[in-house]
């Protein structure tokens, strides 16, 4: 099928942390872009465009719209939906409180494919076209998610938490059960479609060695797959680490010496990672999913984004994520203000720009998947957000003093919300419409 769509458009030809916006972004003011089976043909000036297009072809115009390659949210716990905004704990007690009795339901795959419906509807709405989800130790949460998500062909990754210690006997696995589990949803759903599989460890307090060993022999069966868990959000968690794993240098550590620190392996938080251990995600190419409504609202810190990004020596891989439900948004754009204050208070002020890029492009890089999805580029598969840039009367309002498009970003992750969602594209099919879906 093929489909056309014009607005004004923006994209990253690369990382603008290392080789500058100028260098890094292109928008267009009005531009045309052709979507044909699922991918981008090609795009350009409307005016260039326009004279290109075949008889027939369906065109979709954005008048005040821009138009982005679609959010990538490459951290997030889709059964924790039902405890968002839920009062007054940290990390640990925020584990044991809500979200391990809400995980505990998903062992009804009925409960898990509800929960499911309304996670992705509420990504679309939302202009969130990928994201990494943990799913729960039982393997029905995993298939109630992917099989919702095939009615839209999204580009999904997911897992099944591995998890043998360290929470109530109703959540426990083993190691031998975590890994046939794993195994067995790998066949299933790794590589169909858009889908992938995530080898899926909670994180180290909740694995014994034997399951670590576990999860390492997943990572060498399949070397290309992705790995998620969590790294130092919380001085209690890191005190915990130090005393379960006396032999580890330092939580880091713990996932390399296991075989989980490499490419393709990404960590949310790192709040607390010192500069050696920035240095070891570096070398082994991993990532780092920064979660700032998340870190806020659990109150585990505030994450040195420029200590990660800047540092001429050892740059390392971060992307953009909401870590729902200790995070408290679906909207990107919210994620993205947020992520601004957390830089602000490590004296790092956040450009619209550099937090566009790790919405899109930085998550997919992030992913290893900068080369299908994150940016506006021939061939790359058409997952794209248009965004209202006059959503509400004060955004309105404010964007007649905009001078820029660097400063219109920033009025965008400043004042916006769902409400600036107009459509959301998942392999070139619109499957949200303001109008249509309101």
């Amino acid at each position: 099928m093929k489909h056309a769509i014009r607005g004004a458009m923006l994209t990253f030809r690369s990382d603008p942390f290392i080789h500058g916006v100028d260098a890094s972004m292109v928008y267009d003011s009005d531009a045309i872009i052709r979507m044909v089976g699922g991918r981008i043909a090609e795009f350009g000036p409307a005016s260039v465009m326009l004279p290109r297009l075949e008889e027939g072809e369906k065109l979709t115009h954005h008048a005040n719209g821009l138009i982005l390659p679609g959010f990538i949210d490459c951290h997030v716990h889709y059964p924790q939906i039902q405890v968002i905004g839920s009062y007054g704990v940290q990390l640990m007690e925020w584990l044991s409180r809500y979200t391990f009795p809400a995980e505990q339901s998903f062992k009804d795959k009925d409960h898990a494919r509800e929960v499911a419906q309304i996670y992705l509807r509420e990504n679309l709405r939302n202009g969130i076209t990928s994201a990494s989800s943990f799913c729960t130790i039982f393997p029905q949460s995993v298939d109630a998610l992917f099989e919702e998500a095939m009615r839209y062909d999204m580009r999904l990754m997911a897992g099944k938490v591995m998890m043998d210690r360290n929470a109530p006997a109703g959540l426990l696995d083993t190691a031998q059960s975590s890994y046939d589990d794993s195994k067995a949803l790998i066949e299933r759903w790794h590589n169909k479609g858009r889908f992938e599989y995530v080898i899926t460890p909670r994180f180290a307090p909740t694995s014994t060695p034997e399951q670590l060993e576990a999860a390492a022999a997943l990572a060498r069966e399949n070397p290309g797959m992705l790995i998620q868990s969590h790294v130092s959000e919380n001085l209690k968690e890191i005190a915990l680490v130090r005393e379960l794993f006396r032999d580890c240098a330092s939580y880091t550590d713990v996932y390399r010496n296991y075989g989980l620190l490499r490419p393709r392996a990404i960590y949310g938080h790192g709040i607390h990672l010192s500069d050696k251990e920035l240095s070891m995600f570096h070398e082994a190419d991993a990532s780092i999913a920064h979660c700032p409504t998340s870190n806020l609202f659990i109150g585990s810190g505030c994450f040195r984004l420029e200590d990660a990004q800047y540092h001429s020596n050892r740059p390392v891989r971060v992307g953009l994520a909401t870590d729902l439900g200790g995070g408290t948004s679906f909207s990107m754009l919210q994620t993205m203000g947020e992520a601004y204050k957390v830089s602000q208070l490590n004296s790092f002020p956040l450009s619209g720009p550099h937090a566009f890029y790790l919405a899109t492009r930085g998550s997919a890089r992030a992913l290893h998947l900068d080369d299908k999805i994150g940016s506006i580029e021939p061939g790359m598969e058409a997952d794209l957000v248009v965004l209202d840039m006059h959503s509400t009367p004060l955004i309105d309002y404010r964007m007649k003093y905009c001078e820029s498009i660097a400063e219109a970003l920033f009025i965008q992750m400043t004042l916006a919300d769902d409400r600036a969602v107009l459509a959301t594209y998942v392999n070139g099919t619109c499957v949200y419409n303001r109008g249509e879906n309101a």
